[in-house]
């Protein structure tokens, strides 16, 4: 991966691969600071590979929106392989607990916006409880204005064009979004800052709410009820790692992301990602390129 010169002051990172395996670009830009709090990182991405290419998507503390500029990126069931579903335009990811996996036929060009729990709320306007668990079409989740933002990031002249009108569209829809709970953006950002390593008991206490009542406002406006949230949180932390080619000994890895133990590590690796964490290293692709999955 290399930096290039910020554009316009937007730190940019490209990773860039080509081998028998085939060719990618992955161009990540941090958002603008207005709406930093809500959008964790926006990835612009053009692929060819010689045959089909199926990635295994790992669970993450975000809410994936995926615009199309190209051929439909397949979702494929996990325990049906035959059974796949593409949605024209892109779609919306929201929270989950599981592992998914994609395909494209060969070729894939598009833009990844990765919201934050509390900025997917803002964003997409409604309840997350909606979109958990869920993969839903731009059009069932944006209507007339997914549609018309998917026509303006086509025809944008660059990615950082894209990156601009992103910004913009975010901060609308943020400023103009009702209904969510004060306290819930501070909540979020407490599990956030501290890697998922909290008390969650004691982040209810700190709220002044019953914990039923917490319990319910998570899973109803952001997806998932904060203990699991925070446990992913902490997960994200190992596949960040991975990604970063840090791994040495997973007893290190499991006690720098705030695992009791190996064993504690390989317990939610397993749940999250259905394989162990030797297998999950030997999934990832060089460049930034995901991790594979087997056909």
């Amino acid at each position: 991966m290399v930096a290039v010169p910020p554009s316009r002051g937007r730190p940019i990172q490209v990773a860039r691969h080509r081998s028998e395996l085939g060719a990618w670009e992955m161009v990540m830009a941090e958002p603008a600071p207005a709406v930093r709090p809500w959008v964790a990182s926006y990835c612009g991405y053009r692929e060819e590979t010689p045959v089909p290419m199926r990635r295994r998507e790992v669970p993450g503390p975000v809410v994936a929106l995926i615009i199309e500029l190209g051929p439909p990126i397949s979702i494929v069931h996990p325990g049906d392989a035959a059974t796949a579903v593409q949605h024209r335009l892109g779609f919306a990811a929201g929270l989950d607990d599981t592992f998914a996996i994609t395909e494209h036929a060969g070729r894939s060009h598009g833009i990844q916006i990765n919201f934050t729990p509390f900025g997917g709320r803002l964003f997409f306007g409604r309840p997350l409880e909606e979109l958990a668990r869920r993969v839903v079409g731009i059009d069932d989740v944006l209507g007339a204005a997914g549609r018309a933002l998917v026509e303006q990031l086509h025809n944008a002249p660059s990615w950082d064009h894209r990156f601009e009108l992103l910004d913009r569209v975010i901060a609308a829809r943020a400023a103009a979004a009702r209904g969510v709970p004060d306290y819930l953006a501070w909540a979020w950002q407490r599990i956030a800052d501290t890697g998922g390593g909290l008390d969650i008991g004691e982040l209810v206490d700190e709220l002044g709410y019953s914990h039923k009542h917490v319990i319910a406002t998570f899973r109803r406006e952001l997806g998932l009820p904060p203990r699991l949230l925070a446990r992913i949180v902490r997960f994200d932390r190992v596949i960040r790692r991975l990604r970063a080619g840090t791994v040495q000994r997973w007893a290190d890895v499991a006690q720098d992301c705030g695992y009791y133990d190996q064993s504690h590590l390989v317990r939610d690796v397993r749940e999250f990602a259905g394989c162990t964490p030797r297998e999950l290293l030997g999934r990832a692709l060089p460049d930034l390129g995901g991790l594979a999955e087997e056909r």
